[in-house]
């Protein structure tokens, strides 16, 4: 391995969470919410179905356009996703 030129390599123990449901507009999202001691407490949002993540906190949530662009889903959906996120992502902890 002496042309790679690591920056990071370490390992965690992490907690994933997996929650398939329906909007109400009819939506399916399978998700995977990773929570890590990484990110400065926001947790990484990976959308199962199509392979897309985001790593996200209740402050991106407030964010114009961040579910759209991440998950490649129209403003309704995004506001839906949004309404489930705000239950699960929690308060952002800067830790040093």
């Amino acid at each position: 391995m002496k042309d790679f030129d690591f920056l990071s390599d370490t390992t965690e123990k992490t907690e994933t969470r997996f929650v398939t449901f329906i909007t109400p507009g009819l939506k399916r999202f399978d998700l995977a919410i990773l929570t890590t001691n990484r990110f400065y407490g926001k947790k990484l949002v990976t959308d199962l179905q199509f392979g897309r993540s985001a790593i996200l906190g209740p402050d991106d949530l407030e964010e114009d356009g961040v579910l759209e662009a991440a998950f490649r889903i129209n403003e309704e959906e995004a506001s839906e996703l949004a309404q489930f996120l705000v239950l699960v992502l929690g308060e952002v902890i800067f830790t040093d």
